[in-house]
């Protein structure tokens, strides 16, 4: 299949290998052009705009940092929509607000497309083992259209309603992963002030009940020099994320307590001047807290 592809960051450069290395045609798009340049050497084609890559095949996927850069990308002259063939699937994987979504799902509607939501969960490691989740928002018969494409970037691939629901089951998502990587790192600080070495305290919770996929690979960043030289998911990126799940559960009268105490961690990191890394950093907030550094 011929794909278009905008937005080459880090999880974006690896679901274009994984499109790549499944035979697909793949021409794809990023405002640095220096990211792009691996993949072109691995045969993907490079575009000199978005819209050049959305015009590039039947579908188009983008993978941004927010609503802003989806909304930039999408329109104007040189935009997605002005590239999009008729009757086109575009799939944005951004994890952005879920009436956001639906507003510019609109406004591909408008012109011809179809836009679906289709944030991912996992990781870099996720992503490398093959065991990405993509969830998809939108029309359902488009969804099936796609399907075998989203089928050769994770084997596990789910519909989830009308546009706008599978951001929603996102943030969700991400609220407990969030969560859950905080209260490991006061786990652990709990244990290293009352004199257990960090090695053996993360070597113990991740050998319990509490284990879990994402501590099994984000647990030990928190180890002395552990921490990954280019974040997989900063502070400044999970603290978005964040923000979006309290927003939607005020709006909708839901509550949230544990993700908001855990966002003020994640402010704390960034009032430390360490918001640039993988956000099991907020380990550094708790030693610093309980005198340990």
């Amino acid at each position: 299949m011929e794909v278009g592809f905008v937005g080459l960051g880090a999880m974006g450069a690896g679901i274009v290998r994984r499109l790549l290395d499944a035979g697909h045609e793949v021409t794809g798009w990023n405002r640095t052009k220096a990211r792009g340049e691996p993949l072109v050497k691995a045969g993907m084609r490079w575009a000199e705009t978005p819209r050049q890559a959305a015009g590039a095949g039947d579908v188009v996927f983008s993978i941004l940092t927010d609503a802003a850069a989806v909304e930039a990308l999408l329109e104007g002259p040189d935009g997605i929509i002005a590239g999009l063939r008729p009757e086109g699937v575009y799939l944005d994987m951004s994890t952005i607000a879920p009436d956001q979504s639906r507003a510019l799902a609109r406004k591909v509607a408008a012109a011809g497309g179809t836009m679906l939501d289709a944030p991912i969960s996992g990781s870099m490691a996720t992503l490398a083992e093959g065991q990405l989740l993509v969830m998809v928002g939108g029309d359902e018969e488009a969804f099936e259209r796609v399907r075998p494409l989203l089928l050769d970037i994770g084997p596990k691939v789910v519909h989830l309603g009308g546009n706008g629901q599978a951001l929603l089951m996102k943030v969700a998502i991400n609220l407990a992963l969030i969560v859950q990587v905080v209260s490991f790192c006061e786990g652990v600080a709990l244990a290293e002030k009352g004199g257990v070495e960090r090695e053996a305290a993360v070597e113990a919770m991740l050998k319990s009940v509490v284990a879990s996929p994402v501590l099994g690979y984000r647990g030990p960043f928190i180890l002395e020099g552990r921490m990954p030289e280019v974040a997989w998911a900063d502070v400044d990126l999970q603290q978005k994320d964040s923000v979006l799940a309290l927003e939607l559960a005020r709006r909708s009268g839901c509550a949230a307590p544990m993700i908001a105490a855990a966002n003020e961690l994640l402010n704390a990191c960034r009032g430390m001047g360490i918001g640039e890394h993988d956000f099991a950093v907020v380990y550094e907030v708790y030693r610093r807290l309980g005198g340990m550094a």
